[in-house]
């Protein structure tokens, strides 16, 4: 019987119809096919489509394909019930709005259903939606979503979490650890093949028609946690309180925001109805699922569409300042503005959008209401995000933590400072725009935004005294605060930084070194060699004095150069950061492999705002790599 979404009529699986059972794959075809699978703590990625093609929105996969996609529910039900112990686990199910994403996850609901798993299927459901949902039902032992986040629309993959959060740490090498030798047994074919042939389609049967009120419970749970985050309190009547003011203000000052949704998992989300309830005026286009108009990262040209259509209702309506494009899982979204000194509108850089949110939220904590006095208060960051943070951070008497590329690391990094006695409020990946706010564990565009919103209106417990005029006053800017301020006006407040964006081509580059911990070795040899010839050159160009490397991996970062401070394969971000004479920490260059994608990602972060002295650490630093790459030492 097939069965179909009642929301969007998109079709769901056929239980009585076994996706194995006229085409079981060789098991070499499968390993063949499991070698560009990319296994990482941000998420398991490979290409699903069957013609290969990265953009392409078939919704079959290989049969190849479905034992690999079944392997990987495998290897999460045996983790649930081996390694943490839980007894008959109940697990929610979900995926973006990729075409692959039905195909993968009938092959998981069968593997799951095979192994004793309680499923509650969300079908198509953004990332922090899941998240809130695992977080707040009791009952609810993890989630499986199925997503490749912002790669193209061909790939899909898999994020797996408990609690709320995606699985990192030591409990993603687990996961990693168990997917990998159940693929080496040849009779892993034959083992998935069988529990997907034999399960009782009835119970299945049962959780597809769930489906419709599973999700409905998912959509109140993450209002609920959206509400709690924004307001920064579990007290309903606070929460009522902060959502009125906000209105009461917007009835004031009106504001709109747009959403270019690019048929994205948000498409079918809180969106509309928490911005409503702040007195937002929201306007959606591209707004059902599938209906993806141009690349899925939220990053540049992708943000063109949003812009012109701000930029059209701004014309209709000024209260039309704020629009936002959203990945296809719905967990980020960056932001275009218009820019009231030339009334066009404007992409924010991703370090910027994050800057924003970092200011928005330390400035509504620093207020009287909302003030953690008797705890200290951090940042969490990854390795390359922007040093305009530690600027913003040391106005708040805030300290800034670095770990490892990855929402996972970062999140377990917040989670460790916080049991040091640390207030984290905000945290996230500078490098892509996304911010966390707690008591979140996921990235969220509705969180950027409000953080945003909260700048723009929020006053504070004096006349006058909104935030916007608290960060002038701390960050000694008084002079730049007026009444009538807009958006404009804070971003020319925030620390000045030039950073190169992690996804224009100057950011990337091909190695061809598989071995992440030779390269490094080559590379620092190089580096000191270089330092000999240029340190002359950087004291009278750019003033600065000396330097220090840092490694990042997982939540650690260690200071020192050598293999001494790095572990494992030595995939982790390698940065060097120089100071000028008063050891002000002025320039970094930063450089890691992709976990995600097979690629090796580069940045240079200047101060001020010479796009040149950008360009050039960053084509200083892309020289001593490719040397490095070719076995260069000297």
């Amino acid at each position: 019987m097939k069965m179909y979404d009642k929301t969007t009529g998109f079709f769901i699986a056929d239980p009585e119809t076994d996706p194995l059972a006229e085409a079981v794959p060789d098991y070499r075809d499968v390993l063949a096919s499991a070698e560009s699978m990319i296994l990482s703590a941000s998420g398991w990625r490979k290409i699903f489509a069957t013609d290969g093609n990265e953009e392409s929105t078939t919704d079959t996969i290989t049969a190849a394909d479905t034992v690999i996609a079944g392997i990987t529910a495998l290897s999460f039900s045996k983790f649930l019930k081996e390694y943490k112990e839980i007894n008959n686990p109940r697990i929610a199910v979900g995926m973006d709005s990729r075409h692959t994403g039905p195909a993968i996850c009938n092959i998981m609901s069968r593997i799951f259903l095979a192994e004793g798993l309680e499923l509650d299927s969300l079908f198509i459901t953004a990332a922090p939606e899941i998240m809130a949902y695992s977080a707040l039902s009791p009952d609810i032992d993890g989630f499986a979503y199925i997503s490749a986040s912002h790669n193209p629309v061909g790939h899909n993959g898999l994020k797996f979490g408990i609690g709320g959060g995606v699985s990192g740490g030591n409990d993603s090498k687990v996961l990693i650890e168990s997917f990998k030798s159940l693929l080496q047994n040849p009779e892993i074919v034959k083992i998935i093949a069988g529990k997907s042939a034999g399960i009782d389609t009835k119970i299945y049967e049962k959780v597809l028609a769930a489906s419709a009120s599973c999700k409905a419970r998912a959509y109140s749970a993450y209002l609920s946690l959206s509400r709690r985050t924004i307001a920064d309190s579990p007290d309903s009547e606070i929460q009522r309180a902060f959502f009125t003011t906000l209105a009461a203000s917007t009835a004031q000052k009106p504001m709109g925001v747009i959403a270019e949704l690019n048929g994205s998992a948000r498409t079918l989300s809180i969106d509309g109805d928490i911005l409503s309830s702040a007195g937002i005026t929201y306007l959606s286009f591209n707004n059902k699922p599938r209906e993806i108009v141009h690349r899925i990262v939220p990053e540049g040209f992708s943000l063109d569409t949003c812009r012109g259509l701000l930029e059209e209702e701004h014309s209709k309506n000024s209260a039309f300042v704020l629009g936002y494009v959203p990945d296809n899982d719905g967990d980020r979204g960056n932001i275009v503005y218009i820019n009231h000194h030339s009334g066009k509108a404007e992409i924010l850089e991703a370090q910027e959008v994050f800057a924003l949110a970092v200011l928005g939220e330390l400035a509504f904590l620093s207020t009287e209401a909302a003030v953690k006095k008797e705890k200290k208060l951090a940042v969490a960051v990854n390795g390359p995000t922007s040093m305009r943070i530690d600027r913003i951070a040391d106005a708040f008497d805030a300290e800034v933590f670095r770990a490892e590329v990855g929402e996972a690391n970062v999140v377990s990094l917040a989670s460790e400072l916080r049991r040091k006695g640390y207030t984290v409020r905000i945290l996230g990946e500078g490098s892509n725009g996304g911010n966390i706010t707690h008591p979140a564990m996921v990235r969220d565009p509705i969180n950027t935004l409000f953080a945003l919103l909260k700048l723009l209106l929020v006053r504070g417990n004096e006349p006058g005294d909104d935030l916007f005029k608290i960060w002038c006053r701390k960050s000694r800017q008084e002079n730049a605060y007026k009444s009538s301020y807009t958006l404009s006006d804070i971003i020319a407040t925030l620390p000045s930084f030039i950073t190169t964006s992690a996804y224009e081509n100057r950011a990337i580059m091909n190695i061809t070194t598989a071995d992440h911990a030779l390269l490094k070795q080559r590379y620092e040899k190089l580096f000191l060699k270089e330092w000999d010839k240029k340190k002359a050159y950087l004291l009278e160009h750019f003033g600065i004095v000396s330097w220090r490397e840092i490694n990042y991996e997982g939540t650690n970062a260690r200071e020192g150069t050598g293999s001494t401070f790095r572990s494992g394969e030595e995939r982790g971000g390698l940065k060097i950061v120089f100071m000028n004479r008063n050891g002000v920490e002025t320039d970094y260059i930063w450089m890691r492999g992709s976990g995600t994608e097979p690629v090796f990602r580069v940045l240079a972060d200047c101060k001020g705002t010479d796009k040149e002295r950008e360009e050039w650490f960053l084509n200083w630093h892309r020289s001593i790599i490719e040397r490095a790459d070719k076995g260069e030492v000297k």
